[in-house]
Parts: C-alpha cells; sequence; structure tokens
C-alpha cells in the first residue's frame, strides 16, 4: 500500500514537471497530455521516469539526445566526515570542504546547504573516450560516446543552477570536438538568455607540428549566468586601495555621524566601546558605543578620525550597504556597482592565463612524480574566480581533480586578502598511477600538503615547499554513504547514520526533530529540478 502511494506521488511530481514545462515553452500542449496520461499508466518508477524524459527534447533549439537517466535506488545519499582526512591548521582562518564520492550524489547534498548560495562554479568535466570510463562503468553498459557525456552533464548541471546563487557564474572548461555540443546542453539548462560568452584559452605553449592539418592551441571556457541581468561585469583589473579608504593621513580630523545599519565585520552580534581604535597608520574614535547584531550596527554613533570623504559620501555608503566596520575596528568601504562596471571586461582570448605545461609543473612541485594527465593550471582558475569581483565568495569545482580549483582560490586569497570558500568533489577513481583512487592519492594529498606545509605522514619532503609558505587553512574531508529506505535495523536506518553537524547543523535534542530533517531536505535534495 505504502509502495503505490509514494508511486503516485511520484508521478505527481512528474506531471508537475511536465506542466512546468509546458509554462516555459518547452513542450507542447498536446504532448503534454499525452505524457501525462502514459505516465499515470506507469506501473513503476523508472517507467515514469523514463516516460517523462520523452519530454525533454527542448522545442527552442531542436536539440537532443539520446538521455540515459542516473540510476534509481532506494539508497538515501549523506557526507559521512573522514576524521584521518580533515585538519585543522588555524581555526580563526577558513574553512574549506572536499566531498569524495560520485559528484551527483554530492551535489544532492550540497542542495541540503548551499541551495542558492553558490557563487562561483568551475568545472573541467571529462571530455570523452579514455576519461569517462568510470561514468560509463557505473552508471551505463555500453561504449563512450558523446550521448553519455550529455547525459552525465544534464542531470549534474540542473542540481548545480539550483545551487548557484541569482547574481552567481558557472565557467566550464571544454575542447573543440564537444564545445559546440556542451554549449547547447549549457543553453538548455541555464537558457541561451543567460550566455556570457564562449572564452578561448591558449592551452599549449608551441602547437605541435605534427599536425595532419592544423595546429591546434586553445581550447574553451563556456560562461552562463544564473540570470544575465543580475551578474556583474567579469573584470581581473585591480582597482587601487586609496579606492577602498575613508580615511587618510593627510587629511584634517572631523567628525561623521553614522547612521544605524553599517556593516561590522568583527563579530555577529556585540558591542563596540567607545573610545580610540588604531589599525597599523589608521586611528578611529568612536565617540559612543556601537551595538551591533546580525552583523550590522544597531544605533547611531559620531565618529571621529581623518576623514577623506565628506558626511554625504557617508551616508551614500551607508545607504548603499558599502561601508564596514573592519576585523581591527577600522573603517573601510567595499566597491561601488558604478565602479565595478567602470572596470575592463575580461576578453574572449585568453593568451597568458597559463597552459598545460605550466600545470606539469605545478604538480611536479608537489608530488615530483607525473601522477595525473590534462589537469588545468593555477592561472586560468585563479582569473576566472577573480573576475567574480568578491572577495568572499564561495566557489564550487564538481570535477576537482587534481585539487587545482582549491589552490587557485587560496592563492587569490592570499593576494588580496579575501575570504572565499572552495567546495570541492571528486569520485575516487582508480587508475594505474593511483591505486587507491584519485580522491585519495592526489586531490587530498595536494591539499594537505600546500595547507599544512607537510604530508599526511607528518613528512616535508616535497619541493614546492622551498619556494611557497603553506596557506593555512583548514579542510574538512567527507565520503558519501547511503543508508536504504526500507532497513530499519538498529543502527541502520537514515536516522541513525546521518550526522547533522556535516551539513552545520547542531545535534537535534529531539528525534522527532530529526526525523522531519532528514524527510523534508532529503527528500527534496533528490529531486532532479523543482
Amino acid at each position: 500500500m505504502t509502495e503505490n502511494k509514494n508511486l503516485e506521488e511520484f508521478k505527481k511530481e512528474l506531471i508537475a514537471n511536465i506542466d512546468g514545462r509546458v509554462q516555459n515553452k518547452i513542450i507542447e500542449q498536446a504532448n503534454a497530455d499525452l505524457l501525462k496520461k502514459l505516465i499515470n499508466q506507469a506501473e513503476t518508477e523508472t517507467e515514469a521516469i523514463n516516460i517523462a524524459a520523452l519530454g525533454t527534447t527542448y522545442k527552442r533549439t531542436g536539440f537532443h539526445f539520446d538521455k540515459r537517466l542516473e540510476k534509481i535506488s532506494n539508497d538515501i545519499k549523506y557526507k559521512v566526515k573522514n576524521e584521518k582526512l580533515s585538519f585543522v591548521n588555524d581555526a580563526s582562518r577558513q574553512t574549506h570542504e572536499l566531498i569524495i564520492g560520485d559528484n551527483y550524489g554530492a551535489l544532492q547534498n550540497l542542495l541540503i546547504t548551499y541551495k542558492g548560495k553558490i557563487d562561483v562554479i568551475y568545472i573541467d568535466p571529462p571530455y570523452g573516450k579514455d576519461s569517462m570510463g568510470e561514468f560509463a562503468k557505473t552508471n551505463y553498459d555500453n561504449s563512450i560516446t558523446r550521448d553519455n557525456l550529455l547525459s552525465m552533464l544534464y542531470s549534474r548541471l540542473l542540481l548545480a543552477k539550483r545551487l548557484l546563487s541569482e547574481d552567481g557564474v558557472i565557467f566550464c572548461s571544454i575542447d573543440d570536438k564537444n564545445q559546440a555540443y556542451v554549449k547547447c546542453l549549457f543553453d538548455e539548462v541555464f537558457g541561451e538568455e543567460n550566455f556570457i560568452d564562449s572564452l578561448h584559452w591558449k592551452r599549449k605553449k608551441q602547437p605541435s607540428f605534427l599536425a595532419k592539418h592544423t595546429a591546434k592551441v586553445m581550447e574553451y571556457v563556456l560562461v552562463y549566468a544564473k540570470s544575465y541581468n543580475q551578474l556583474k561585469k567579469l573584470s581581473i583589473e585591480t582597482l587601487s586601495d586609496d579606492t577602498k579608504k575613508v580615511v587618510n593621513l593627510t587629511n584634517q580630523e572631523s567628525v561623521r555621524h553614522f547612521k544605524s545599519g553599517v556593516k561590522v565585520k568583527c563579530g555577529i552580534s556585540g558591542v563596540i566601546k567607545k573610545g580610540v581604535y588604531k589599525v597599523k597608520t589608521m586611528s578611529v574614535e568612536y565617540l559612543d558605543d556601537v551595538f551591533y547584531e546580525n552583523g550590522k550596527t544597531t544605533n547611531d554613533v559620531d565618529v571621529r578620525a581623518l576623514f577623506s570623504v565628506s558626511q554625504e559620501k557617508i551616508d551614500k555608503f551607508i545607504s548603499e550597504n558599502l561601508l564596514f566596520i573592519t576585523i581591527n575596528k577600522g573603517l573601510r568601504r567595499d566597491v561601488s556597482e558604478e565602479e565595478q562596471n567602470n572596470r575592463k571586461s575580461i576578453t574572449d582570448l585568453l593568451l597568458d592565463w597559463g597552459d598545460n605545461q605550466d600545470s606539469e609543473k605545478e604538480l611536479k612541485l608537489i608530488f615530483v612524480d607525473k601522477i595525473f594527465d590534462y589537469a588545468k593550471p593555477i592561472k586560468l582558475i585563479f582569473n576566472l574566480v577573480k573576475s567574480f569581483c568578491s572577495d568572499s565568495c564561495t566557489v564550487l569545482d564538481f570535477f576537482a581533480g587534481t585539487g587545482t580549483t582549491g589552490q587557485a582560490v587560496m592563492e587569490l586569497n592570499r593576494q588580496d586578502g579575501g575570504n572565499r570558500k572552495f567546495i570541492l568533489c571528486q569520485v575516487n577513481e582508480k587508475t594505474d598511477t593511483t591505486p587507491n583512487g584519485i580522491a585519495y592519492d592526489v586531490t587530498t594529498k595536494r591539499l594537505k600538503r600546500i595547507m599544512s606545509g607537510e604530508c599526511y605522514d607528518g613528512t616535508k619532503d616535497f619541493p614546492w615547499l622551498k619556494d611557497n609558505e603553506p596557506y593555512m587553512d583548514n579542510l574538512n574531508v567527507y565520503e558519501i554513504g547511503k543508508v536504504s529506505k526500507t532497513e530499519h535495523t538498529t543502527g541502520k536506518t537514515a536516522f541513525d547514520k546521518i550526522d547533522e553537524t556535516c551539513y552545520g547543523l547542531p545535534k537535534f535534542e529531539k528525534l522527532t526533530d530529526k526525523i522531519e530533517w532528514v524527510c523534508q531536505n532529503f527528500e527534496n535534495a533528490t529531486k532532479m529540478e523543482e
């Protein structure tokens, strides 16, 4: 009886999805009516999904492919913290995340915590035959085809779109053989109207002179916004530090009135006692106690300092949410939208953003021996993330490979003082050079070495340390576990297995609260689309 009820509820979700496609003018009403009739007649979830998949051929572009669906199971996938691989270098610094396991399950789990909160996504998916073997083995029993690549990306891009913030951006590296097809797929998922650019990246310093026809040196980086109108200009031009100052030693001392609502970065809630606070060459005197809650001041205060801006400008910065009190109780401001728009846009020709030879050298400094092919250089991802022009964004890479995106984010933080966070997902695929799996033998080891300055066994015998200081950030490593929805043996239910602290929550005091949380969040996260 319960199974029939679940099947009927599942059918309703599929039918609602079909109705949404009609409203979005993706499929015709007559076709939708037929699909809904067939879905209602389906006897299993698999049959219903296969029927619904017939409605994914988009009328707008005529793009279609032989779609293969993710395998359906009764298992609930959840995050399990790997305490042995996780580490804390400095509790005051940023804590990043690495999820080991199939990225489809990883993305589903990320939706529980990060839905609509990821600012930048960078992916470098497998391009074809040699690098897609594991996906085909785990999902399909046929040979590698472009349909497999598109099917694999399709379901993951649907989840990625739900994770992306409204003003967020996604970058996708792809080769020339698959660029046209993958772009069409992105058009379907993100909408043609949200296409930003197809960047040309020079991946080789010199062309191969053995090429039969043309000597190829370029690859592509597709760029899409969650919402075209909300994405700000992409630029790597650095604004001068003076632009962000409101206090300057060359100015006369004066008093400015601060209305409530000023951002505070020295805590969430509390009070800054009136008095003088010195930050390097800056001296700020708060003439009143400053009270703040939820990261913003709650009372008006007068402030004495060597102000370089007028009272009118101070009022403007506060009203535009630009002015903030720093960690050390100094004063700064963020860059205005007008200033951001006046920056130079990145061009679509990336000639000096690193190349494949650079990435090989970077890995050899960390591992000595060659252990991975086709990694992207740090500079490429560094500049892509930097172009988003935010020093506190969250960056996701769900084809993490060696972990280059993580290093690029930390290097960018080091150079501009930012507090960006990275989240990486990597399946632990085994190869000849990685007998324990890529995630164990490469990704985790690379991050541990560059973040802590030592290997997991405590040794420090890699050349990278000679010219580089460890980043000293922290890392939480998770793996994807699974528990059957139908298991009720003590210690094996979802409520026993799933640890809410892995999702940033404190321990539930009541079992009923945990049951409600698991049922709501894990059911919603496993839906293909809303």
